[in-house]
């Protein structure tokens, strides 16, 4: 069964941390171009970041630069999404997606055909 599993959100301070882990079964990521997107409540799928085979290039989107690093591990068939200085606009459902032969120039969920179920971030003291 091809799926991807998202895990490590939480409840975080505004200023924390978290690391966020898609993990692949039923396929291998190294050929694939990961992302990462979110949704809060009554707002639209944003995409965040993505990353192509072989880390050769990665995307953010301007709210996160210079916070969030994405990476990954394919002897471990998974990409992380390293979240620092959090902070309430940062709240959201996460998700990763998967395909294949994606530039990552930019992050548009209708290009991506294997999605995860999402993990739930929350920023708040």
């Amino acid at each position: 069964q091809v799926q991807l599993v998202e895990s490590g959100g939480g409840l975080v301070q505004p200023g924390g941390s978290l690391r966020l882990s898609c993990a692949a079964s039923g396929f291998t990521l190294d050929h694939y171009t990961i992302a990462w997107f979110r949704q809060a409540p009554g707002k639209e799928r944003e995409g965040v970041s993505c990353i192509t085979p072989r880390a050769g290039r990665s995307y953010y989107v301007d709210s996160v630069k210079g916070r969030f690093t994405i990476s990954r591990d394919d002897a471990k068939n998974t990409v992380y999404l390293q979240m620092n200085s959090l902070k309430p606009e940062d709240a959201a459902v996460y998700y990763c997606a998967a395909d294949l032969g994606l530039a990552c120039a930019v992050v548009r969920a209708p290009l991506y055909t294997q999605w995860g179920q999402g993990t739930q971030v929350t920023v708040s003291s």
